[in-house]
């Protein structure tokens, strides 16, 4: 089975791509310089464990977004002299970026939280904190909703990445407001510490799926299953292309690159081969408008064997 990086990758043009991605990321940076304010305010007024654990998280989610905001920019650069494939890997390098940041930031919060376990301390202004967290969730839930949007367009793992975060961020101020209320009002000043580890493994979880999915994209993962059957389909809509094989896909940033050979009639002229594949790139980029495609056309049954796989085959017989 294969999985693409991100679903929209390649389905808008990669300069409308870059623009969405690019005022989404910048968004993300407003909102996480508005939360780490308003709940820096509200730990010093409470001492609360749980409401450290969520400013930990907003302080690493504000360096994490203004990463993004500037690998995104950097990713949206057009091909150049020295990277001929773009600069679209730029973005999963700031997922694993993220993914470091929000890992230390939930190794340092348990740290806190057993010291507090040991030294219980009264939560001050509890009110004010649950007021705090509450304002907060309503701000991460619309920048969700414009990340999701973002990223049903563009496929953007570095938006993605930041998605993740505030995901996690949204579940996690739940349980920060339940452990802030039951240390502010019913004294159980072990809920408070509680709530903080919890907040903790639920961002070292976000972190690895994060560093996950920005593996993928730095691995060349391939394109998900129907994505590959879809750009078959579009090959063949070509009638002259009798068959389609060792299709190679990957993304990279807003773009995508697609890579197959065609099986076409033996007897044709190099003219006519020629235009098939224009006619089979133009098929595809119809509906993948980032991607560059590169078609290999082959004379029927007469192809000779290509690509690694055949290397290696080659290479263990050998050996």
């Amino acid at each position: 089975m294969t999985s693409a990086p991100l679903e929209g990758a390649g389905r808008l043009p990669s300069a409308q791509a870059a623009r969405i991605t690019l005022r989404t990321a910048a968004l993300s940076v407003g909102v996480a310089v508005f939360l780490v304010g308003l709940k820096a305010w509200a730990w010093m007024a409470s001492g609360s464990i749980a409401l450290l654990a969520s400013l930990a998280d907003s302080t690493l989610d504000l360096a994490a977004s203004f990463f993004t905001f500037l690998a995104v920019r950097y990713a949206a650069e057009p091909p150049d002299a020295e990277h001929r494939f773009g600069h679209g890997k730029a973005e999963a390098f700031a997922g694993l970026v993220q993914a470091g940041l929000v890992a230390v930031s939930a190794a340092l919060v348990i740290v806190e939280a057993v010291r507090r376990f040991i030294e219980p301390a009264a939560i001050r202004a509890g009110q004010e904190g649950v007021f705090v967290m509450l304002v907060s969730m309503l701000a991460t839930a619309a920048l969700l909703i414009v990340q999701s949007r973002a990223i049903r367009k563009t496929g953007s793992v570095a938006t993605a990445g930041d998605r993740a975060h505030y995901a996690a961020d949204l579940g996690a101020n739940v349980v920060v407001i339940i452990g802030l209320a039951a240390g502010a009002f019913f004294n159980l000043l072990w809920a408070d510490a509680l709530a903080g580890v919890v907040v903790a493994l639920w961002l070292g979880f976000g972190a690895w799926d994060v560093a996950r999915k920005a593996a993928d994209h730095l691995m060349d993962r391939e394109l998900s299953d129907a994505d590959r059957d879809r750009i078959r389909a579009l090959a063949m809509t070509e009638p002259r292309v009798r068959g389609v094989h060792s299709l190679r896909t990957r993304a990279s940033g807003p773009y995508i690159h697609i890579q197959f050979h065609a099986d076409l009639d033996p007897a044709i002229s190099l003219l006519e081969a020629h235009d098939i594949m224009v006619s089979v790139e133009a098929a595809i980029c119809r509906e993948f408008p980032a991607a560059d495609v590169i078609v290999h056309p082959d004379p029927g049954d007469r192809a000779a064997p290509h690509g690694h796989e055949h290397f290696e085959e080659r290479h263990a017989a050998g050996a």
